[in-house]
């Protein structure tokens, strides 16, 4: 009786240490987009002073939940980990059963981009984690002990953990989960038609909760305005839209959906003069190769003007459009990133530590847009693959 006691325990421990595991990765290969949740999450809980950190805080709460899986399906530390995964499990419980009541218009980030929940379907997954985990830990006896060797396959799956988060934050994500991800095409349809096609929302904060409005609907001086938004009208086309303006504020959808693109995008321009320099360089490549070279930038014109001059690249405002952070952000998670877009569709991308020189360019213009995105695309989902196989392998077989 003991013995099936301690198979039932070690079941239910290897269920939700792989469900912890998993998720966690899935957040790890995206550092920004853990972020970008965390940040709503700050937001419904009227935390909206953190969001500063929210990327810190998304990173470490991913590695963390990563860890705690790890410890779970090797059996080290049995108790210990048991029981902080059971608190975890109960904070995430409450946690869903307040965003099942009042519904919010945000995604729980469960399993990063990869997977997407309803906030009912999200409550029941952590219902039955958590009679998992209250089998496994309770009561903390007949638990059974590890083998020795569990503690190294542990110790190698955080170093390998450690090291796959540090690349994700240096680079862009290693599988993209994104409505923007490779093999995606662009919206593209004329300039009168886009002006009707899309709508702009303003987002307003107050006591720490976020709101969009409408133009005509706008809220009273007690609100503080944080940024406006750019979304496509119900009943529109569902090819994905990148709502591109001018300065002046039409739309220009058009100059990525045609040709090949070398697209920079930039979220932050709050960088030194040597990142302009690095972009405007990347840009001018680009067009000397026979690509059309196009700036996005989510901040004001004001602002990214200023920051040029002081560089001394003005030049590259004749490339320059706008569109939304959000848009941005989605498109290439590196700030100052480089993706390719060929005739509307997305083919590739590149970290901005990692953007293309004229080699590569050349390759890339005279290989078949298809067979480049499909060569990239499989390229990095068999090494996001192969790391799951080899921290699997080392967590079971060792």
């Amino acid at each position: 009786m003991k013995y099936i006691v301690q198979r039932l325990k070690r079941f239910c421990g290897y269920i939700t240490g792989f469900v912890f595991f998993i998720g966690g990765l899935l957040k790890l290969v995206d550092p920004v987009g853990a972020g970008l949740v965390m940040d709503s999450y700050f937001d419904f809980l009227h935390l909206g002073f953190l969001s500063p950190a929210a990327k810190l805080f998304g990173v470490l709460f991913a590695l963390v939940e990563t860890v705690i899986g790890a410890e779970l399906i090797t059996g080290v530390w049995r108790k210990v980990s048991g029981l902080i995964a059971l608190s975890l499990q109960v904070f995430f419980t409450l946690l869903t059963a307040l965003l099942v009541i009042f519904s919010p218009e945000m995604d729980c980030g469960c399993f990063g981009e990869a997977v997407e929940l309803t906030h009912q379907q999200t409550f029941w997954k952590n219902v039955v984690l958590l009679i998992l985990l209250l089998i496994y830990t309770l009561p903390l006896k007949n638990i059974g002990k590890p083998k020795k060797k569990k503690y190294v396959s542990f110790a190698v799956v955080t170093l390998s953990v450690v090291l796959f988060t540090i690349y994700s934050c240096l680079y862009i994500p290693m599988v993209d989960f994104t409505d923007y991800k490779p093999g995606v095409q662009l919206q593209a349809v004329d300039s009168d038609e886009q002006g009707d096609m899309y709508e702009a929302v303003f987002v307003y904060e107050k006591d720490g909760t976020r709101q969009e409005f409408d133009l005509q609907h706008l809220p009273d001086s007690t609100w503080t305005f944080v940024e406006t938004r750019t979304r496509m009208r119900e009943g529109m086309s569902e090819r994905m839209p990148l709502s591109i303006t001018d300065a002046a504020g039409g739309y220009h959808d058009e100059v990525a959906a045609d040709g090949r693109v070398m697209a920079v995008t930039v979220y932050d321009t709050d960088v030194r003069p040597a990142f302009w320099k690095k972009v405007a360089a990347e840009l001018k490549l680009a067009e000397q190769t026979g690509y059309k070279p196009l700036l996005l930038i989510a901040p004001s014109s004001a602002d990214m003007i200023a920051s040029l001059a002081e560089a001394g690249e003005t030049g590259i405002l004749k490339w320059t459009y706008f569109s939304d952070y959000k848009t941005i952000i989605t498109l290439n998670r590196s700030n100052g990133g480089v993706t390719y877009i060929h005739d509307g569709t997305i083919i590739r991308k590149w970290a901005r530590r990692a953007m293309p020189d004229k080699a590569e360019l050349e390759e890339v213009h005279q290989s078949d847009a298809l067979e480049t995105e499909i060569d990239s695309s499989t390229h990095s989902s068999l090494a996001f693959q192969g790391f799951l196989l080899y921290v699997f392998a080392i967590m079971l077989l060792l």
